[in-house]
């Protein structure tokens, strides 16, 4: 049986890995849970499983939760004699436990894409060191994981992520200034936490992807497209040299990718999903950047290098706070990252120290631009 850590488990990803790991009882065992702040929820799901070790990161005087506060993740991960590590853990506090696991020599199933845009080569240098796998979870970078398999990279000519556009694609952008939290946070495909959601109407969860993409795959910032698929069945497509297209093509359901990262490199049939293309009707566009000045952003912090992806997540994450708490609109999210990302970024950390104090510096100048724009 496989040992499976899962990080993150009260959210998506960790509720969709608990049902895939339920789904499976011969296959895996579960070797611990972490979550953040949702303690009842994490006592609900360990009633589920006799004796497991239990994090909240948060911090807890319960006596049944034995691993608490940040330290208590990594401990968590050095104690758990896990297999396979599923990282669902939102934003930047994801790369040290993802580091961790790597250290460990545990297989990495990465959801948190904050890992790779931060820390990317520092990432892949460790997984290569102790000898991981690195099995990327997002819909979109596990459907290339999967096309880019058994080919020669030389033999393609372009990588194409797909998103939904989310619930802003087809609005007049002379009526975003009256975008509310509740309008931006309605998606329309997927059931996400608030921040992601958040990311996804204003496209940097695609920025963060493309970064992530970037470093995943090795590939060169102009070989990575994007393009809006509404439908959220066609999950990514790759462009050989022949420039024929070749897609990943399945229900938006994240238990598929998890399921595909925790049985690699075997697979395995499912019931509960099937997708019948019959009647289907199938719409792309390009995005507008004008809209989404996210995205823009991104492309710009991928090309820059240095630490200008690390800006780039932090102000973000800073700015998406402040829209959620009501202290910035929704259009000032691209304004303060863009304040942020007009310092010299071009340095790069080598450690993960180095590279979350400089994590911690964009934060500090975001809150500053927030701070005068609601003086």
């Amino acid at each position: 049986m496989k040992k499976v850590l899962v990080l993150g488990s009260t959210g998506s990803i960790g509720r969709s890995t608990l049902d895939i790991i339920r789904s499976y009882p011969g296959e895996f065992h579960l070797a611990g849970l972490h979550a953040h702040s949702n303690e009842e929820r994490l006592l609900a799901d360990a009633k589920n499983y006799s004796g497991i070790p239990l994090c909240l990161s948060s911090g807890t005087e319960n006596p049944d939760i034995k691993y608490r506060g940040p330290e208590g993740i990594l401990e968590l991960i050095r104690e758990s004699g896990a297999d396979i590590v599923v990282n669902g853990i939102v934003g930047a506090n994801g790369l040290t436990p993802s580091a961790q696991v790597l250290e460990c020599g545990m297989d990495l199933a990465l959801a948190n894409k904050e890992s790779m845009v931060l820390a990317g080569p520092l990432i892949k240098d460790l997984a290569k060191k102790n000898g991981c796998r690195l099995l990327p979870v997002d819909s979109e970078h596990s459907a290339i994981f999967q096309l880019l398999e058994n080919r020669k990279p030389e033999s393609v000519n372009e990588i194409i992520l797909t998103a939904s556009g989310g619930p802003f694609r087809n609005r007049d952008i002379a009526d975003f200034d009256s975008i509310t939290v509740e309008d931006a946070l309605a998606h329309p495909t997927w059931a996400m936490g608030p921040k992601i959601t958040i990311d996804s109407a204003t496209m940097a969860n695609k920025g963060l992807e493309v970064i992530e993409a970037q470093q995943l795959f090795d590939f060169d910032i102009e070989r990575i497209k994007v393009l809006i698929h509404p439908q959220s069945y066609v999950h990514s497509l790759i462009r050989t040299k022949d420039l024929a297209l070749y897609a990943q093509i399945s229900e938006p359901d994240m238990r598929l990718p998890i399921q595909d990262a925790l049985f690699y490199p075997d697979s395995r049939e499912v019931s509960w999903t099937y997708l019948d293309l019959a009647g289907k009707v199938l719409e792309f566009q390009a995005p507008d950047l004008r809209k989404f000045p996210m995205l823009k952003h991104a492309y710009d912090c991928a090309g820059n290098g240095g630490s200008y992806s690390v800006a780039y997540n932090g102000a973000n994450e800073i700015a998406v706070d402040a829209f959620l708490k009501r202290e910035i609109p929704y259009s000032a999210i691209a304004s303060v990252t863009e304040q942020v990302l007009q310092q010299d970024w071009s340095g790069r950390g080598s450690t993960v120290q180095e590279i979350l104090e400089r994590d911690e510096r964009s934060r500090e100048l975001a809150r500053d631009y927030i701070r005068t724009l609601k003086s």
